[in-house]
């Protein structure tokens, strides 16, 4: 096919492009279904089989003998594993298939995993239904959500995206209570079974009655297979990478340190500890809220460096304040963050590369991501054994918030649609 023709082709389908992106969704019911199908997965996928687990640690520390660093090495080993093996061909599953039937198959091994590490007592089968979670997490969690709740919404896409994270937030807060409930009733082994059966009760319904989005018009079709390989070779693609690998590498590396750093540093006792864990998951909600606001009123590249920009700034007011005061206004801040920081990559992504090659483009970021996830608080860790503090670890997290900042101040201007 030639220049003229092909410019000539993409000249006619453009039009028709634009009214679509202008439309709101058909189906507006089924929109806040599928919105509301995102909520449940990742509260249960995330929220559940994700941030819940490290709860569990002390208890297989305890009764098996196991050292710390195994018990924290589940999560590493499994998303180092899985990550970069199943990320890209989840991302095309997503794309050939749609995501409804990759999300039955993602709650199913969450719940089979979570239910498993309530039934183990050797370290082999730990990690082998830790890479079962990891599976799970990659084919039911943000992936197929993202690309679910992208393609059913334009206008309105970061609130409905927004709303859809709320998930993790809620369940990564109710989840301690709802496990130390358990635990007293029934013991941790058995709380882990009920857990992983109230996986697949919670969202496994909503997975299998949500709808997938109409097809875009067979010429739009046609016109993005060819722009996979333009995608991965592009610069704006190579910032995404950098830009959130940085950003979520500073979260996690904080995030998983925070704990250990109140309690060992600081000698925060359990109920102070666990009330500045709770300030940060309570504001990413609000964050989540506020920065998919901002998104559908403003160039999503300037909200993803605002974001950035206030990992950048919580971090050393968390590790280098000794006022109770200040700590708990730099963990609100982070929280805010925290909120958004997940929850803008695939915004921006959809925005410069647009929905139909989502999948395939989500699944490398997020596979990116996972690795940054996973070696981050291992480095911060083993920076705080060696230096003695966390004020170098601290450094490097905010070296790395600002060289994501720096990348995304890179991305292009693209217009909003709709």
């Amino acid at each position: 096919m030639t220049t003229t023709h092909r410019q000539t082709e993409l000249a006619e389908v453009a039009p028709e492009l634009a009214r679509t992106l202008e439309q709101e969704p058909k189906d507006r019911r089924a929109a806040n279904f599928a919105a509301a199908t995102g909520f449940f997965a990742l509260f249960s996928v995330v929220g559940i089989a994700l941030w819940g687990l490290p709860f569990y640690y002390d208890f297989m520390v305890k009764e098996f003998g196991w050292t710390r660093a195994q018990v924290a090495s589940g999560n590493a080993f499994s998303k180092l594993l899985i990550g970069p093996v199943f990320g890209f061909l989840a991302g095309w599953m997503v794309d050939r298939f749609g995501p409804r039937k990759l999300l039955i198959v993602g709650i199913l091994l969450a719940g089979l995993a979570v239910a498993g590490l309530g039934s183990i007592s050797t370290l082999p089968w730990f990690y082998f239904f830790y890479l079962l979670n990891a599976l799970g997490y990659v084919c039911g969690g943000p992936l197929p959500c993202q690309v679910l709740v992208s393609r059913w919404f334009v206008k309105g896409r970061g609130k409905a995206m927004g709303s859809a994270y709320l998930g993790i937030g809620f369940g990564g807060a109710a989840l301690p209570w709802i496990s130390r409930f358990l635990v007293d009733q029934v013991g941790w082994q058995m709380a882990l079974r009920v857990l992983g059966l109230l996986i697949v009760v919670i969202s496994l319904p909503f997975a299998v009655l949500v709808k997938e989005a109409p097809p875009p018009p067979e010429t739009a079709a046609r016109s993005t297979t060819s722009d996979v390989g333009r995608a991965f070779r592009s610069f704006s693609f190579a910032l995404l990478i950098l830009g959130s690998m940085c950003s979520i590498a500073a979260v996690s590396g904080t995030q998983q340190s925070l704990k250990l750093f109140l309690s060992f540093d600081r000698h925060y006792t359990q109920t102070e500890a666990a009330r500045v864990l709770s300030l940060v998951l309570g504001c990413s909600i609000v964050g989540r809220l506020l920065m998919g606001w901002l998104a559908d009123r403003f160039p999503k590249k300037y909200v993803m460096l605002l974001i950035y920009l206030l990992v950048a700034m919580a971090i050393p007011l968390i590790f280098f304040s000794h006022e109770p005061m200040m700590t708990s206004f730099a963990a609100a801040l982070f929280g805010i963050a925290l909120g958004g920081d997940y929850m803008i990559i695939p915004l921006m992504t959809a925005e410069i590369f647009g929905v139909q090659i989502l999948g395939r483009l989500m699944g490398v970021l997020l596979t990116a991501g996972g690795v940054a996830e996973a070696l981050a608080p291992w480095w911060v860790g083993h920076l705080r054994d060696t230096s003695g503090s966390y004020g170098l670890g601290c450094l490097v997290l905010v070296g790395m918030a600002l060289l994501g900042a720096a990348a995304a101040l890179l991305l292009p201007n693209t217009r909003r649609a709709g």
